[in-house]
C-alpha cells in the first residue's frame, strides 16, 4: 500500500531493532510521557517489539520511504487477547486493536501515522472484525484529532490507569 510517498508494509525481523529503536526515541521525547527510568518495562518492550509479532495474528507494519528509510511503525493486533494492555481491551471479542504507532520527528506531518491508522483499519475490515481499539494518553493529544478525524469515538469502558498514567480507550465501528 502506497500513501503519502511512502509505501506501508510488514516490517522485516532484520528491521525490527531499528524500529524498536524508533519506538524508544519517539516515545521518551513525549512531553508528560514517563520516561526510560520512570518506566523501564514498558521501554524494555518498545526496543524489542519485534518480539512481539510471536504471537499469532500480531504484526508490526511500517511506512517506507522510496530510499527504504522507516519513517513509522506501528503493532497491529489481529486478536485482542495478545494486545498487551491492562484494562478490558484483551478480553474483547470480535475485534483488532493497535499500539505503539510512532513516527520519527523527522517524518512528522506527512500523514505517515493516518496512513498506518487506515493500514490497520483495513487489515481489521479483511478480517471482517466489525471494530477497532486502540489506546492513547494525555502526551499524545495532537494524534487523538486525527483518530477522531478517522472516525475512532472515545470509550470509556477500555480506559485505565497504568500506574500513574492515565491511559483512553477509542474504537472505531466499522
Amino acid at each position: 500500500m502506497i500513501n503519502s510517498g511512502y509505501t506501508i508494509r510488514n516490517a522485516r525481523p532484520e528491521e525490527f531493532e531499528a524500529i524498536g529503536q524508533l519506538m524508544v526515541k519517539v516515545y521518551s521525547a513525549l512531553e508528560g510521557f514517563p520516561k526510560p527510568h520512570e518506566h523501564p518495562k514498558y521501554f524494555e518492550m518498545l526496543a524489542n517489539v519485534g518480539e512481539l509479532t510471536g504471537k499469532p495474528q500480531t504484526e508490526i507494519l511500517v511506512a517506507v520511504s522510496s530510499e527504504d528509510i522507516i519513517a513509522g511503525a506501528v503493532v497491529y493486533f489481529g486478536d485482542m487477547q495478545y494486545y498487551g494492555s491492562a484494562g478490558t481491551a484483551p478480553q474483547e471479542k470480535n475485534a483488532a486493536g493497535f499500539r505503539l504507532l510512532a513516527v520519527d520527528n523527522n517524518f512528522r506531518g506527512e500523514g505517515i501515522g493516518k496512513s498506518l491508522t487506515l493500514a490497520c483499519i483495513e487489515k481489521a475490515k479483511n478480517q471482517q472484525l466489525p471494530q477497532i481499539i486502540i489506546h492513547t494518553t494525555n502526551a499524545m493529544k495532537p494524534a487523538w484529532k486525527m483518530y477522531e478525524a478517522i472516525g475512532f469515538k472515545r470509550s470509556e469502558d477500555l480506559d485505565f490507569l497504568q500506574g500513574d498514567l492515565q491511559v483512553f480507550g477509542f474504537r472505531y465501528v466499522f
